[in-house]
């Protein structure tokens, strides 16, 4: 960190132009945000730079550099991305540009030879806590400049564009991360910054956001923007300073978040019909699919669906630039990222973590990592894994669902992963079961006992057999994640239901009677 710190300050005192490089997600374009917000407070030689998720890819990108080189930039500053970027950086120095790297992803072989590098994940490092978002790292480095060279408290009004992120890269809310995420509530629904703002407004938020609300609300609209067009929309969303500018940016990210939406339930019913079609794939143990023209920016919301039905590791792969590129998901407890190391030598590349990651290889490669990575996952899949369990801590009557219970759970706020809200069992009969369609593929239904109903949200109904969803009576035991409102998931089972879960993807240990 000193030396970031004080390659920065030299950076400033020269008067160097200074780029701030970040990835195309929300942890990337929130974390370039953040440090371009801060510079450009007091320091005007500065710009930022995302690449196109389609012409350039994940990572540094050759382009990037030949831009900054064109542009004079002579230090770069990568967020949420470089820590595999050896070679990127290499070149970058011969043509006189310092790297500094701030990213939270798994190193490769060989730590790039930039003026400094961190990643708590590094072998070597010290520091205290490895699951900072890469927002959070970004943070960290505005937050050290600002404690040396001005006032500490000047970061802190970005954590709005921190607990974003973290809520969004699905990272542990442990640690540091829960204290960042508990005053990043706070900024963000007492208040956010002009961008976030309008992000609010335009989904209809009308009460205060909690980490789940952020998941399913600001976070998909953000990352819209780098799935279906280029992320720099996003960037410019927030880091405006006016509401006026903001609402109109929100409501074109808006928009290609709605494109999103149709690319996401199409490939997703093309990706279910070609499994449900093919006697070998539904039976492996893994799923990798392929098809040229399935569009690159949403692949991975399509691997998360199919996690969602099938519950296996789980690839989907389209054509980019006459080279094959995907996106991968896995289950609990099965480390996807070793399984896609063992392929690695078919690989031209790849990157991620245990539970998410991202690889490009040579078309002629396919089938042959197609075997390979089946074989790898019946080999360390275990039975366990494939049988998604939460522990329920304590039955629960229907009637103790209200606004006191409410408020004593919310005190033990944010949850996320690491930190979930507690599961209880309850059991009841569905008295009205009218289904009304909200949205493509949602439904909405009554759920009561006796002078209690509670409206409940089924999401993605497209994906499951509704057929005794009809019978009115049917005794059901779900497992319920209590808060105060009841939006949930409903993963399939043989009958046709598994368990009602609230807010998150999380899957019960039993499947109703």
């Amino acid at each position: 960190m000193h030396e970031a710190v004080e390659r920065l300050k030299q950076a400033i005192d020269k008067q160097e132009k200074i780029l701030i490089y970040g990835d195309y997600d929300v942890d990337g374009t929130t974390a370039v945000a953040l440090v371009y917000s801060y510079l450009k407070n007091f320091y005007p030689h500065c710009d930022f730079y995302i690449p196109d998720r389609y012409a350039e890819g994940y990572g540094v990108s050759e382009a990037g550099i030949i831009w900054a080189e064109e542009n004079n930039f002579s230090l770069i500053v990568a967020l949420d991305l470089g820590i595999k970027a050896s070679d990127m950086v290499t070149l970058a120095r011969h043509k006189g540009i310092d790297f500094i790297i701030c990213d939270h992803h798994l190193p490769g072989g060989e730590i790039p030879n930039a003026v400094a590098v961190l990643d708590p994940k590094r072998e070597d490092c010290s520091y205290p806590f490895n699951e900072l978002s890469g927002c959070g790292l970004g943070f960290k480095l505005v937050q050290a400049y600002s404690t040396r060279y001005g006032n500490p408290k000047d970061a802190y009004q970005y954590l709005d564009l921190v607990v974003v992120s973290i809520a969004s890269d699905i990272v542990p809310i442990n640690g540091e991360n829960r204290v960042l995420a508990h005053f990043g509530l706070q900024k963000l629904n007492q208040s956010p910054r002009p961008g976030l703002q309008a992000l609010k407004d335009i989904a209809g938020i009308k009460t205060d956001l909690d980490v789940s609300g952020i998941v399913f609300t600001l976070g998909p609209r953000i990352n819209a923007a780098g799935r279906v067009a280029h992320a720099r929309a996003a960037v410019e969303l927030l880091i405006c300073n006016t509401l006026e500018e903001a609402n109109e940016l929100a409501e074109k990210v808006n928009l290609k978040n709605d494109l999103r939406r149709e690319f996401d339930l199409s490939i997703t019913e093309e990706a279910i019909a070609m499994i449900e079609s093919n006697e070998q794939l539904r039976n492996a143990k893994s799923t990798v699919l392929f098809k040229e023209t399935w569009h690159k920016g949403v692949i991975g919301i399509v691997a998360a669906r199919c996690v969602e039905k099938y519950y296996r590791p789980t690839i989907i792969l389209t054509e980019s630039n006459d080279k094959i590129t995907g996106s991968a998901r896995s289950v609990q407890n099965f480390d996807l990222y070793q399984a896609i190391h063992a392929c690695s030598d078919l690989l031209e590349k790849f990157g991620g973590h245990k539970y998410a990651a991202g690889l490009t290889m040579n078309k002629s490669n396919l089938a042959a990592f197609q075997q390979r990575f089946e074989e790898v996952v019946a080999q360390n899949l275990t039975e366990e894994m494939l049988t998604p369990i939460v522990e329920i801590d304590t039955p629960v009557q229907f009637d103790a669902l209200n606004t006191k219970f409410n408020n004593v759970l919310k005190q033990m706020a944010p949850f996320g992963p690491e930190i979930i809200n507690r599961f209880s069992r309850l059991k009841g009969y569905l008295y009205k079961m009218p289904l009304v369609v909200l949205k493509t593929g949602t439904f909405a239904f009554w759920r009561g006992r006796k002078a209690t109903n509670l409206y409940l949200v089924w999401w993605h109904l497209m994906l499951w057999n509704t057929t005794r969803l009809s019978q009115a009576g049917l005794l059901l035991e779900w497992h319920l994640r209590l808060t105060k409102t009841l939006t949930m998931d409903l993963p399939p089972c043989n009958c046709g239901l598994r368990t009602l879960n609230l807010i998150n993807h999380d899957f019960a240990s039993r499947q109703p009677d």
